[in-house]
């Protein structure tokens, strides 16, 4: 039987395979676990039922495991209902979505709702999301479905419209008018494709930005000052950018705290509109503003009843005036710049928004992992293992303007499916990025495959995000020299376990590509043959019936199964060779070979693997404590050194590619020795 981590790597390669063909992209977007939406639609109306969807159930697991688990007040008494049974007459979308068919219930995703707010005000983008042809009157078989951008891909999410109901009323999300269900539907998907509801509690606003769009360009500005601000925020809503805004907290006392003219601090709100009005004869910058709550107003200037109302045009005022309770106000830009300490622009379009001109941007995306033992070094207090982290080498050929030097671009590293893990207890992890300047002087140091230690306690690096902290995603905008660089994205403390996505966006990307090579091995002396006895310092077992097929398949040269004189010999000295190896990188002389240690050896035996392939191999070959004895490490040499002679022998025209039937595959010798072992550890 195939083992496990074959499997997996099927899998991706599979997975890789249907992303090439345009799978993820906006017109083919993945369906999540499988369900099709048109097909499933189609099965109702034929058996006349309504949809019941097994895979997120009318259940306490669907809203939380802890505030809102079994045992929680807040889930007391819930009911799912459908809106058919809410309302007489629900309806989807009411005469358009709106910014007011949004208001937060009892789940704590303001984050979420202030970026489904800002999406009403782009109707491409609305439908982008909540696709047409949905509604509860002809064809309705209670099943919906919305679309989001997540991790570099858009999935599809089918739910069913079972809400869940406390004392008559939506627990969550709902409209002003009630009887308007799209953006509690919308909601539930949310909840579906992150794990339950409780998983939606706490974010920020650019990540709800990031889940309806592909972003290409995002921009964080703490108090940002410049002269511009007024007119980047212009133009951003004109292009239908997503704007959010929010009140730096300082303790936890802080979260939620109503400041005296009644803006909420910890809280986000959405940028719905900037204006210019004459007042008392000169020009007044405004902003208009959103609270997802749908009350809960600004008092102060230029709120829905301030006397400055009285002193505007009667014309202006009767266009941009509203005087009802429903969380949206406008205030001065002076006093936007004054209360508020973050401003987040997610750009939808390939335009960055910059002072006086428009830029077009291109954007590279990589998937990543960090993985114990392997490819979890940390950040750069931990200069023992920081170079095994992914690295990612990209090119800056084109300066920003003629007679420059410097190249504008920005990185991205976002983690990925946190909000899932929130029920096994686990969180954000900590996370960051380095940004490495690689001269010609550094080549002896750059192997094709990776930077070594040495380079990194050797040289500064020349740019890094401002904070390793604990969001989902951390981004900056760098300015740096035409130039070959690399990118080492890590998590704070070494041994964290994570995926991530690396985006990269600057203007004509050029030649970015993770380092990913596979060296030939050196070539192997042929000596005089002794005896080899068993090394006491050495912790192995002697050679197992898997480490001695291995051997066979590598040395039997005339496929009878056994090994001659000659055969025997030459794989003799191989295991010598090997036992150097392994001795002269058994640094802490502890008779095993730690990951890190492993690593190196593999290199010194003529191996230079990408990170994929050496994760796979400390998954497979490690003990419990990510040792690896000496039977072990023979055993892997062997079986790397079998993959490459066999993809050699295959490779007739030496091209670097080969093309095998299944028979051929069956057949070679890699195949037979792969499909008769198993991994000692599978990841978790």
């Amino acid at each position: 039987m195939e083992p496990i981590y074959a499997t997996g790597m099927a899998a991706k390669l599979r997975s890789q395979w249907d992303r090439d063909a345009g799978l993820g992209q906006n017109h083919n977007a993945v369906k999540l676990l499988g369900q099709d939406y048109e097909s499933l639609r189609a099965q109702c109306q034929q058996t006349r039922t309504l949809f019941e969807d097994p895979l997120f159930p009318t259940s306490t697991s669907s809203l939380g495991f802890n505030e809102l688990g079994p045992r929680s007040s807040k889930t007391h008494g819930v009911r799912w209902m459908r809106p058919t049974e809410i309302c007489m007459r629900p309806q989807f979308i009411m005469d358009g979505a709106t910014r007011t068919d949004i208001c937060q219930g009892a789940l704590g995703d303001c984050w979420l709702l202030a970026a489904i707010a800002s999406l009403t005000l782009n109707d491409d983008l609305l439908h982008r999301v909540v696709p047409h042809g949905q509604s509860f009157d002809g064809g309705y078989a209670g099943i919906f479905h919305f679309q989001f951008w997540q991790f570099g891909e858009w999935v599809d999410v089918v739910i069913d419209d079972r809400l869940p109901v406390k004392d008559g009323k939506l627990l969550f999300v709902h409209s002003a008018e009630g009887g308007e269900f799209w953006s509690a539907l919308l909601e539930k998907a949310y909840a579906k494709l992150n794990g339950c509801y409780e998983a939606l509690s706490g974010g920020s606003t650019s990540e709800g930005f990031e889940e309806k769009c592909p972003p290409q360009c995002l921009y964080m500005l703490n108090f940002f000052r410049g002269a511009d601000l007024f007119s980047i925020i212009g133009r951003a809503i004109e292009r239908g950018s997503l704007l959010g805004c929010s009140i730096d907290i300082t303790s936890k006392f802080d979260q939620e705290a109503v400041t005296f003219k009644k803006l909420v601090k910890g809280h986000a709100y959405s940028v719905t509109a900037v204006e210019e009005v004459v007042y008392r004869g000169n020009m007044t910058k405004l902003v208009r503003i959103r609270n997802p709550w749908g009350e809960v107003e600004w008092t102060g200037a230029w709120s829905d009843d301030s006397r400055e109302w009285d002193n505007v045009d009667r014309s202006v005022r009767g266009r941009l005036q509203n005087r009802s309770e429903d969380g949206e106000f406008w205030m001065s830009f002076s006093d936007f710049l004054r209360e508020f300490s973050r401003l987040e622009i997610c750009n939808l379009t390939a335009d960055a928004l910059q002072a006086g001109q428009v830029k077009k941007w291109s954007t590279s995306l990589y998937q990543g992992e960090w993985r114990r033992g392997s490819t979890a070094g940390g950040c750069r207090n931990f200069p023992a293992t920081f170079w095994i982290n992914p690295q990612f080498k990209v090119t800056l050929k084109h300066p920003d303007s003629p007679g420059q030097s410097d190249c504008s671009f920005l990185v991205a590293l976002m983690q990925k499916d946190r909000r899932k893990k929130r029920r096994e207890g686990q969180d954000m992890e900590t996370i960051g990025f380095a940004i490495y300047e690689v001269r010609e002087n550094h080549l002896g140091t750059l192997s094709g495959v990776h930077l070594k230690r040495d380079f990194f306690l050797t040289n500064a690096s020349s740019a890094r995000s401002e904070l390793f902290i604990n969001l989902r995603e951390v981004s900056s905008r760098f300015q740096l020299p035409a130039g070959e660089y690399i990118i080492v994205p890590s998590t704070f403390e070494p041994q964290k376990e994570a995926d991530f996505v690396l985006r990269v966006m600057w203007e004509d990307l050029h030649n970015a590509a993770q380092m990913f090579t596979l060296r030939k091995k050196a070539p192997m002396s042929f000596v005089k043959i002794d005896t080899f006895q068993k090394d006491k310092d050495l912790k192995t077992d002697g050679f197992g019936k898997e480490s001695c097929r291995g051997m066979i398949n590598l040395m039997d040269t005339d496929g009878s199964g056994k090994l001659g004189l000659t055969e025997f010999h030459v794989l003799w000295e191989k295991v010598k060779r090997y036992l150097q190896i392994f001795r002269d990188h058994d640094v802490d002389k502890s008779g095993t070979m730690s990951s890190y240690e492993m690593r190196r050896a593999l290199e010194a035996a003529g191996f230079k693997l990408n990170n994929h392939l050496f994760q796979l191999i400390i998954l497979r070959y490690t003990e419990e404590d990510l040792s690896v004895d000496f039977d072990n490490f023979v055993t892997c040499l062997v079986r790397l050194e079998t993959m490459f002679k066999t993809f050699k022998t295959l490779d007739t025209d030496a091209d670097g590619f080969i093309s095998l039937t299944f028979f051929q595959v069956s057949l070679t010798p890699t195949f037979q020795h792969t499909a008769n072992t198993h991994p000692k550890h599978v990841e978790r």
